[in-house]
């Protein structure tokens, strides 16, 4: 599944102009999945849920047919119920709550959000039920959090992030003064936000799927759907009961045929709605062998984005209208059809689909049969062949209206990419990157990919950014679509990484996957890194491996150095605890050190190792150490031992050198101890890892002259032909998941690299990002990161600059409320402005990808820091493109709105709005949702805020807003929110201790810079 945003948390309520949400709008489950997942946007105003907008033709023949199976359904007698599993009364206390379009409008946009608020920390949508007491209003902010993760960022700043930094930072004094009592206040939310686990356990081994047959049959006009199963089964022990996975499901008959003998009917239906199972009794023993289950049953096509749900559209004549669209990982497939919904419990799946004979069907699998339905005329039957064995979170289907356009592969694998009707030329970008990137994984692999055939499809409504259906994969529009006129550079990238990401899945995850959700991080992280290693052979321009550093690896270590990190292998219980380890550690640390262990193994060794791992457990059930088996094999290392430390354990070393010269040999000495954002490792004991040390020199910055295992906590190395004038460093291109610190006069040898580019771009950046980690820390001053960063002033590199601003936008939002915030601001203009007067404005012959994406990222920078020409040439550009003299290109508008808004007055905003309310582009409105927190005046943030969410702004003091978080989560416990909450809270504290510790001295710093910039 593809990543979402960067997490950051944003609790809001309260005083609102509006209603409370409905309590039914979003579980806590699916609201942190969508945190956790969502890549793109939000899309505002959220519509109605009603059935007005359908089309009358829909309806023909179809009550008729429905009446008829319901007098069918009362006329059976139907066996006992127990426990109540029954969604007709949600359908009816949910259509009751839909009768205010305004509360509907507000818990939809409430809900679509969350996903986006994610620059500064942590999120958690509002809470589902009950409603928060007047007058609360809680924010979650890490003061300046790391943006994005490449995959799930791609663009400019999330939606409304500044909106959160100017309502919620804090002055100086006040978050020094209230640093002791919000450490008290912040632990005690914690724990309050940590309730016991839940008893759990899996699914029985009497009775196992070997086939299903399932037929399923939506009304896209109820929002309802029949189903029949009919499903091939092994008994494996004599038992007269049988437990599947049920959620949301009427089950009307069930019935098993002994293979031979005579159908038993069930008499008894024991819905389990907590563990979401139901038991099936029957009147006699079911003996050892195989038989025929049959099921019918009925269900919702729910709003909730989850399970088999309805997706709104809107037809290019301005129809409303609805499909049926399914999204089952992890546990949402038997909300679609009862099942044994556990990965390791595989079958095959014949599927067929009762449509509207107007409606496009797909499924994993190609049609092998579409004929008229005999109950009504307006309705056609398809039928899929028959899939692979497979877990039930990969089967998928979908019901619309959808245009396509189509290739073959190199390797003769069908390809489609389905997109809304008229948006065809929109798919061409991904159905590229789709065709070049089956051959390069059967190559890479050695493996071929399975089906005859693949199909990406457009979402309208789509909680994760996609999700990688064997043989179907679902996104959402922002994640495939790509308007080559109207889109921008970052949007192809995005579009790239994320059709690589679940085309890797077909193999790393579909054909061979994890045994059970504890080794959820293996699909994903290797997902996550083997989706740069296709787009870098794909598009090389995009010098996408520097881009990894900066959006995976660093944002990998800033929660991973948290007190509440997790290891990146968590046993999982209840299927309810994998929401919580959808997150950075399991997709960006994962990737992290997937690729630290290509670069140990070496990349003939890994392929080889791949394709043993693969061909072993093909349709098959793996674990972790499956593949450090296999790996092993074909390269001879210890692999095992060496991952073990970085799986199994949590957090990752800090190596501190040194260097002694003697004669012409370099003498290092290491020393590795645990990484803490709360500063030097105080815990007890030292946690080692086995780290594959690589230094390189000034001879040759760019080979290893050296490699090494570090396997204990201290080691003593000698670089034989070192010269005393040549520097030395560590962690060659910036691979090994460490980081470094230098003694002082090492660090000093590195900085004439760093100005005259003889250091690699990739290991400027890990030079600079360890720093400025380090003085988060309190290892090292502050002050020391700020001269460090006037050696860049003559980078070119996007990326490095690209790492840079996201520093200095940490520091400016953690001084935003001190009173010497204007001279960070002056700092960052003195940093950026040589490469923004570089750049100019307008491309230049003989640009690319690269030259685009920094040229966006200076002049918005410049912009926002109050770059006096800079916004002056943004305003009037902006002028002309709204009165339509000359409209802005893709890649300029996100640097244009953001710094109109940021010195604007309410006719900025009232324009933006307006410019928002008539793109008819998903990108654009994502793009303009996103800079809308640029908006500086508090009256204007309020505005925006009732844009968004139709909440109230209120202050931010850190006392206060620890109190919060304690009351709110003892009322309104999240379980799958706990280690995000714990997070928030921590990041909250050392952020305050930060900025009690070095403001002065940063103060007195940028005085001295500003008096006489030439002394400093």
């Amino acid at each position: 599944m593809a990543r979402g945003g960067r997490l950051l948390a944003l609790f809001l309520s309260g005083a609102s102009p509006l209603p409370p949400p409905p309590p039914s709008t979003t579980t806590s489950a699916q609201a942190l999945r969508r945190v956790r997942h969502v890549a793109s946007a939000l899309r505002l105003p959220a519509p109605l849920l009603g059935r007005e907008g359908a089309q009358a033709r829909e309806a023909k023949g179809r009550r008729e047919s429905w009446s008829a199976h319901a007098q069918w359904r009362q006329s059976y007698p139907r066996p006992s119920k127990e426990g109540g599993g029954g969604w007709r009364r949600r359908q009816q206390q949910q259509r009751q709550q839909h009768d205010d379009p305004q509360q509907v409008n507000l818990a939809r946009s409430r809900e679509a959000l969350a996903p986006s608020l994610s620059r500064l920390g942590q999120v958690r949508p509002a809470p589902p039920h009950p409603p928060p007491p007047p007058g609360f209003g809680l924010r979650l902010l890490s003061l300046g959090g790391r943006r994005l993760p490449l995959s799930a960022r791609a663009r400019w700043a999330s939606p409304f992030a500044s909106v959160a930094a100017a309502a919620a930072a804090t002055s100086a004094a006040a978050a020094a003064s209230s640093f002791s009592s919000a450490t008290f206040s912040c632990r005690l939310a914690a724990a309050a936000a940590m309730p016991e686990k839940r008893p759990f356990e899996r699914l029985p081994g009497e009775v196992r799927p070997i086939n299903y047959g399932l037929c399923l049959k939506p009304d896209l006009i109820d929002f309802t759907f029949e189903g029949k199963l009919e499903a091939a089964v092994e008994v494996k022990q004599a038992t007269n009961q049988i437990v599947m996975n049920c959620a949301d499901i009427d089950i009307i008959t069930a019935s098993y045929a002994p293979e031979g003998d005579e159908e038993i009917h069930a008499t008894g239906f024991n819905y389990q709605n907590e563990d979401e199972k139901v038991t099936l009794s029957f009147p006699s023993t079911l003996q050892k062998g195989m038989g025929t289950l049959k099921i019918d049953f009925v269900g919702e096509l729910n709003d909730k984005m989850k399970g088999f749900y309805r997706s709104k559209y809107t037809t290019p004549s301005g129809d409303t209208r609805y499909a049926a669209v399914t999204q089952f990982e992890a546990t949402d497939a038997r909300r679609a059809f009862p099942c044994w919904d556990e990965p390791a419990i595989k079958a095959t799946f014949d599927i067929s689909l009762v449509v509207p004979k107007e409606r496009v069907a797909l499924s994993n699998m190609n049609v092998t049969d579409r004929r008229p339905y005999p109950d009504d005329e307006n309705l056609v039957e398809v039928k899929f062949a028959r899939t692979p064995v497979m877990s039930t979170y990969l089967v998928a289907f979908v019901v619309g209206e959808y245009d396509f356009v189509e290739t073959r592969s190199t390797d003769g694998v069908l390809v489609r990419v389905y997109t809304p009707v008229g948006k065809a030329e929109q798919g061409k970008f991904a159905l590229e990157v789709a065709a070049k990137t089956l051959p390069f994984y059967k190559d890479y692999f050695n493996v071929p990919y399975p089906l005859p055939k693949i199909d990406l499809i457009a979402i309208a409504d789509f909680a994760a950014g996609a999700m990688e259906n064997w043989g179907l994969v679902t996104y959402r529009e922002t994640a495939l679509l790509i308007d080559p006129k109207n889109s921008c550079s970052s949007s192809r990238q995005w579009v790239a990484l994320v059709v690589g990401h679940e085309l890797a899945h077909q193999w790393f995850g579909n054909l061979v996957t994890m045994e059970w959700w504890t080794h959820l991080w293996l699909n994903e992280g290797f997902a996550s890194w083997i989706e740069y290693l296709c787009v870098d052979h794909c598009f090389p321009e995009y010098d996408i491996w520097t881009q990894f550093v900066s959006a995976d690896y660093t944002r990998a270590q800033e929660l991973d150095a948290l007190d509440n990190s997790h290891p990146i292998e968590v046993n999982v219980g209840h299927p309810s605890e994998v929401d919580e380890i959808f997150d950075a550690i399991s997709y960006s640390k994962g990737a992290s050190v997937i690729r630290m262990l290509h670069d140990y193994v070496g990349d003939e060794d890994f392929r080889k190792g791949m394709h043993l791992y693969l061909t072993k457990f093909q349709h098959k059930n793996a674990a972790t150490e499956d593949l450090w088996e296999s790996l092993e094999q074909s390269s001879g290392k210890p692999i095992a031992a060496v991952m073990n430390t970085w799986t199994k354990q949590m957090g990752f070393p800090l190596v501190y050198v040194e260097a002694e010269q003697r004669e012409d040999e370099k003498v290092l000495k290491l020393v590795q101890k645990k990484f803490c954002a709360s500063g030097p490792y105080s815990g007890d004991g030292n946690p080692l890892w086995m780290i594959p040390i690589s230094i390189c020199t000034s001879e040759d910055p760019t080979h290893a002259k050296m490699q090494v295992l570090m396997d204990k906590p201290e080691l003593t190395l000698v670089l034989k032909d070192v010269k005393p004038e040549q520097w030395v460093k560590l962690n060659l291109g910036t691979v090994g998941f460490y980081r470094t610190q230098y003694s002082s006069d090492m660090l000093e040898s590195l900085l004439p690299a760093i100005r005259d580019l003889s250091l690699p771009p990739v290991d400027r950046l890990g030079l600079q990002n360890d720093l400025f980690s380090l003085a988060r820390a309190g290892i090292i001053s502050t002050v020391e990161v700020l001269k460090v960063m006037e050696a860049f002033v003559n980078e070119p590199n996007y990326t490095v600059w690209s790492d840079l601003s996201c520093n200095l936008g940490i520091l400016s939002t953690l001084l935003s409320h001190t009173d010497f915030y204007e001279e960070i601001q002056a700092f960052v203009r003195d940093i950026f402005s040589p490469i923004g007067e570089k750049l100019g404005w307008d491309p230049r012959p003989g640009e690319g990808h690269l030259d685009a994406l920094l040229r966006g990222l200076v002049l918005g920078k410049l912009g926002k820091a109050g770059h006096k020409a800079t916004v002056e040439e943004a305003r009037r550009r902006f002028k002309d493109h709204v009165e339509g003299k000359h409209i802005l290109s893709a890649d300029l508008r996100s640097p244009v709105y953001v710094t109109v808004l940021k010195h604007g007055d309410s006719t900025t905003l009232d324009t933006m709005l307006k410019l928002h309310k008539q793109a008819d582009m998903q990108e654009e409105k994502n793009r303009i949702e996103r800079v809308l927190g640029a908006i500086s005046q508090p009256e204007l943030i309020q505005k925006v805020l009732t844009f968004a969410l139709s909440l109230s702004v209120d202050g931010f003091a850190i006392d206060k807003m620890a109190a919060e978080v304690k009351a709110f989560f003892e009322s309104h416990p999240a379980p799958s929110a706990e280690r995000t909450i714990q997070q928030c809270c921590e990041n909250i504290l050392l952020n305050a201790a930060w900025l009690k510790r070095d403001a002065e001295n940063l103060h007195q710093y940028l005085l001295q810079r500003k008096a006489s910039p030439t002394a400093v």
